[in-house]
């Protein structure tokens, strides 16, 4: 290949691997307009509650008097949640310095990462700067627990909240690095919004509102459908948060659905039989299940990314559109309930070894759905 020629296909690659800026994007707002009963389930679900702005509503955990404090595995290390009378909310540590004297250190609860659905991991601005708050909110006991990376019976404040973190609890955000938690707070959009499975939108809003007809070009060609992508690009999609943390190959932001995930995205390899975690591997486990392998399901095939999904009983359905009731070996002891106890025994809730909390030397794990499909004999229906 000549100079020239290597000039061209590496401008061309830069352009790929680029962000685009936030006037792309049209936001939720102009969707609602055009598909407003698609967008009124949508806000809804867990991806566009995995972060919000803090508030009474968005924050799960209880200000309660007796309730809103967090005993550390250090006796002279205390933490406090406290809602305040201007309406902020705050984490306060409590904790006694070598000398015997007492001290606190207070920081905001600014934003809240997770739906709630399992916990929540809160966030706070110190400037530019984003950082992880050590409380968080555990929701299978209902209590306030050590944040995961932090260690028990320390009070530290400063974990640093990486552009990775928030591609996958954001759907927008401009990086000002260095430091690599360094961000414009006024060009942050939290919550996974349309366009991030969609595509920026802008360019398909200006189309749909030029009047009158016929408009230039397709609106179809100016927003992404992933139902019409081919299987590798809609899988890519959901891949890009639901096949655990790969070696960043572009910059944050810049991968757009229909791309090929593998340009910006470099996922360990995975060995037949290695162990995989049930958080972070999602999107490898079904890939090992039979199911996959002998059809052409993707993700959506049993996910409606539009729906609040949470009922089990109704996601078995999905399995018995392939499969009969007869075919599974419990069909004779258990005729009636076994059409909703496909996904209970073969996509069983497990405990996560990567996703954990440690607190006064109990170590919190949450538990998650295998999407590895197979036949788990501790699991099978009884």
């Amino acid at each position: 290949m000549r100079a020239s020629e290597r000039a061209v296909d590496q401008t061309a690659s830069s352009a790929l691997h680029t962000p685009l800026a936030l006037s792309a994007y049209a936001g939720d707002a102009a969707c609602l307009a055009c598909h407003q009963q698609i967008s009124e389930s949508y806000v809804h679900t867990a991806h566009h509650l995995t972060s919000q702005v803090a508030s009474a509503e968005s924050i799960h955990g209880s200000f309660s008097a007796g309730a809103n404090a967090l005993k550390t595995a250090n006796p002279g290390l205390t933490f406090e949640m406290q809602a305040m009378p201007d309406g902020s909310f705050t984490q306060t540590a409590n904790y006694v310095t070598r000398t015997g004297t007492l001290q606190t250190l207070t920081q905001p609860i600014d934003l809240v990462t997770g739906s709630g659905r399992k916990g929540q991991t809160y966030l706070y601005w110190a400037g530019e700067l984003l950082f992880e708050l050590p409380v968080s909110y555990w929701t299978v006991g209902k209590e306030w627990i050590n944040s995961p990376g932090y260690q028990d019976g320390t009070a530290h404040f400063d974990r640093p909240i990486a552009p990775q973190c928030l591609e996958c609890h954001a759907s927008y955000f401009e990086s000002l690095a260095p430091p690599v938690n360094r961000f414009d707070r006024t060009k942050l959009v939290l919550g996974i919004g349309c366009e991030r499975c969609h595509g920026p939108g802008a360019e398909h809003v200006r189309r749909e509102r030029l009047s009158p007809q016929p408009r230039p070009g397709s609106s179809e060609e100016a927003i992404v459908n992933p139902a019409r992508l081919d299987r590798e690009r809609q899988i890519d999609v959901c891949a890009l948060c639901h096949a655990g943390a790969g070696e960043a190959l572009a910059q944050p932001l810049s991968f757009k659905p229909g791309d090929v995930l593998a340009e910006y995205v470099r996922s360990p390899a995975v060995l037949p039989g290695a162990p995989l975690d049930v958080h972070t591997n999602q999107v490898q486990l079904l890939r090992e299940s039979k199911c996959f392998l002998s059809s052409n399901m993707t993700c959506s095939t049993c996910h409606d990314t539009h729906e609040e999904q949470r009922d089990v009983a109704a996601l078995s359905s999905k399995c018995l559109g392939c499969h009969t009731q007869k075919a599974c070996p419990k069909y004779k002891t258990l005729p009636a309930a076994i059409k909703t106890r496909c996904v209970e025994c073969h996509m069983p809730l497990q405990h996560s070894n990567t996703l954990f909390s440690d607190n006064s030397g109990e170590r919190l794990t949450p538990k998650v759905r295998n999407h590895r499909i197979a036949v788990y004999a501790e699991f099978t229906a009884k």
